[in-house]
């Protein structure tokens, strides 16, 4: 990595000399900002130039589509003749050898074509994929026609067999390539340096989201607010602020920031942005616009142009259809198959409890359900039997999120309950819940009534789905969440339900279950 260079602003500089009679003396936390890159005074900044890390990804990707073509490629080969040499194997085995020649160089061209390399659509979220999706169909539309119109003996059982290989290989290695990407962003490195624009309660509040969601590569490095103000919580979530709304661009050419994030305000409408999109194009800054309406997931979202405005159309939260009666059959089938595959854990976790501390092996509790109607939630017991009536004593130690009581060594849990909690296995008899209909495999975590009747109206709308075995709450750190970041997984989930977010939701929870994060 480059060496840091502190750089001082010149509107910034004046600020400071003023403020302090003539004398220039520097502040640090209004006038200096680490980087991490390192520029020659007066050299010439290239426009939409990327940073190194963001250039050899993408060149990664490209070698690992290439690779998976070519082992697909082998692979219907190896299907389609075995162990028979080329010179045995005729026209169709020389056409087939052409195929695995040119295959890879094909599969990239269409990654190209469809823009599976641009920067924006890589790293995070699902449009990236789709994309391959869409480039790997290409590829076996344009072998089927080639083959037909140039009457190419192409065998039927490698296209069978390398072309849906390929595209299979080449998700699990840009999976794979992404998730070490994540680990070094967690890690603070690779991170897309941001200047965010807006009030700064906003700011402030968008600083605290890209902290805690590190996936998304967004370091926020420095502020403009109106008349450059800055508070006392952006100070103290070492936030420099400056520059004003009116300095966005020269801040940001200054800094030599990869985003600017303009935010909802008054002050930045319409025309304003547009200007600044205008001076940001002798930059290398990307402008993202933060609508006020937030979590609210891309599917729902449409930009829809009216008269020469793009109004974002937002459709309604799919919260019944026979979207959902499919998720009801694959929960009730999916449970019934794990209680079957599970049974003999649950006897070995049976007899652990019962040799560890006198009572019953499973723990009953009243839950509320999908639209406020009450069920008896099932549990293994990872408590001793009088837990309730200690729980008195215990309120006031609660390190839980307000609503819901939490200690991180609550002396009422037993050795095999402490064990059972940390790799959540005593949450596995919910899968008698899920069979029943009163949970599913993915949802919002299941309230007591007593949290239920201290509810405002934002927070009942959790009761609008089932509760979950699993669910945004358990991939994102359990009970390590606050209140307010709780509610906001939870109503995120109701308002942008899908079944692939609940793949990936149950995908997120292996490693959260091993990691054991927030457990306890």
């Amino acid at each position: 990595m480059a060496a840091e260079e502190v750089r001082v602003l010149p509107a910034q500089r004046r600020r400071i000399i003023d403020a302090n009679d003539g004398t220039p003396t520097l502040s640090t936390d209004q006038a200096f900002l680490p980087l991490t890159r390192r520029r020659p005074a007066g050299a010439p900044r290239p426009a939409g130039r990327r940073p190194v890390w963001q250039r050899e990804y993408v060149r990664t990707i490209a070698v690992s589509d290439a690779v998976s073509a070519l082992l697909a490629a082998l692979l219907g080969w190896a299907v389609r003749f075995g162990d028979t040499p080329l010179h045995a194997t005729g026209l169709s085995g020389l056409s087939v050898a052409w195929t695995m020649v040119l295959l890879p160089p094909v599969w990239i061209t269409s990654m190209l074509l469809f823009r599976a390399y641009e920067p924006r659509f890589l790293a995070v979220g699902s449009e990236e994929f789709q994309r391959v999706l869409l480039a790997g169909t290409t590829v076996v539309a344009f072998v089927g026609t080639a083959s037909w119109a140039l009457q190419l003996e192409i065998a039927r059982g490698f296209v069978v067999v390398a072309l849906p290989a390929a595209g299979v290989l080449t998700v699990v290695s840009r999976l794979a390539v992404r998730h070490y990407l994540h680990t070094r962003r967690a890690a603070g490195e690779c991170m897309q340096s941001t200047l965010v624009a807006g009030h700064p309660e906003a700011v402030a509040s968008l600083v605290r989201q890209v902290r805690r969601q590190t996936d998304h590569g967004l370091r926020v490095d420095a502020a403009c607010t109106p008349g450059g103000r800055s508070t006392q919580e952006l100070q103290e979530l070492g936030v420099p602020v400056l520059g004003s709304l009116e300095e966005v661009a020269a801040v940001a050419g200054e800094l030599d920031v990869d985003v600017v994030a303009t935010l909802t305000c008054p002050e930045l409408d319409g025309p304003v942005l547009r200007r600044l999109g205008w001076e940001l194009e002798s930059t290398r800054a990307d402008l993202v616009v933060a609508p006020a309406l937030t979590d609210v997931g891309g599917p729902r979202v449409v930009i829809r142009p009216v008269s020469g405005l793009p109004l974002l159309h937002v459709d309604r939260p799919e919260l019944r259809g026979i979207r959902h009666v499919g998720k009801t059959l694959l929960d009730r089938g999916s449970a019934a198959l794990g209680l079957l595959a599970l049974s003999p854990l649950f006897i070995l976790m049976a007899v652990l409890i019962k040799l560890d501390s006198p009572g019953p092996v499973f723990f009953r509790q009243r839950r509320v359900g999908r639209d406020g109607t009450e069920f008896t939630m099932v549990k293994f017991r990872s408590m001793v039997v009088d837990a309730e009536q200690r729980l008195i004593d215990l309120r006031q130690a609660s390190e839980g999120n307000g609503l819901l009581f939490k200690m991180k060594r609550d002396p009422r849990v037993t050795r095999t309950g402490a064990f059972l909690r940390r790799y959540s296995l005593d949450e596995l008899p919910q899968l008698f819940n899920v069979l029943s209909g009163s949970m599913s495999l993915v949802g919002p975590r299941p309230p007591l009534p007593s949290e239920v009747a201290q509810y405002g109206q934002d927070l009942r709308r959790r009761l609008l789905v089932k509760p979950g075995l699993t669910g945004l709450w358990q991939v994102s750190g359990r009970s390590d969440l606050d209140l307010d970041e709780s509610t906001r997984l939870d109503l995120q989930y109701v308002e942008n339900w899908s079944p692939a977010f609940d793949l990936m939701i149950l995908a997120k929870t292996v490693r959260a279950v091993l990691g054991g994060r927030g457990a306890y």
